[in-house]
């Protein structure tokens, strides 16, 4: 196990996130063990894994206790340790709500309808772009672009988040990245897009959309 244990943290911090259904991340999701000790050597690194059963791939984060540590220095609070300026999260935080908050609509609507075994045999989580698909780029900036510093910061910003692996762009197009849906959490945002200044904008049915408990 010890072995098996290295490798997999070893690929997911050179790659920053796997597939669920790479045969040793799933094996973190169903064996019980194996999990236990994989969250307990992170831990002794101050990390945690992050997943859910509505995300396509898995990913390493800060345990809460070193968020302190690590994004407090002084008086001020870093928003993020990736580089990102404050328009660029902003933009994050747009397409994660044009992005998740339907695709989750739709893969709840999916696994209400056979919810045993969500990580075993036949899953009724389904992924892709059938359940989350692309926005078009022109669509986001007329809504959003000219709030987000206008037409070149914007396609920077939008190139920033596809190298950091939280989008994918295809003909203009963006679509969910790896860590489009690991890096935010659910459950703390989702409430407050939903009724908060957004859902207006976005005309969110907050009947519709109910945000899960996640770990």
């Amino acid at each position: 196990m010890d072995q098996a244990l290295n490798i997999l943290v070893a690929r997911l911090l050179a790659h920053r996130f796997l597939p669920r259904k790479d045969p040793l991340a799933r094996r973190a999701l169903i064996d019980e063990a194996f999990r236990e000790s994989l969250d307990h050597r992170l831990a002794g690194c101050g990390l945690r894994l992050l997943e859910n059963p509505y995300a396509e791939y898995i990913a390493v984060g800060l345990a809460a206790e070193m968020e302190d540590w690590v994004f407090g220095e002084g008086e001020n609070w870093l928003s993020n340790n990736m580089g990102m300026p404050r328009d660029a999260i902003a933009l994050l935080i747009v397409v994660w709500a044009l992005i998740i908050l339907p695709k989750r609509q739709r893969q709840i609507a999916l696994s209400a309808s056979d919810p045993d075994d969500m990580f075993g045999g036949t899953s009724p989580i389904e992924f892709g772009d059938e359940v989350a698909p692309g926005i078009p780029e022109e669509a986001i900036y007329a809504d959003f672009g000219k709030k987000l510093g206008g037409k070149a910061r914007f396609s920077m910003n939008l190139s920033q988040l596809a190298k950091l692996g939280f989008i994918n762009r295809r003909n203009k197009m963006v679509f969910e990245g790896p860590l489009l849906d690991l890096m935010i959490d659910y459950s703390r945002l989702a409430p407050r897009i939903i009724n908060g200044a957004l859902a207006d904008l976005l005309k969110i049915d907050a009947a519709a959309v109910e945000a899960p408990i996640e770990d």
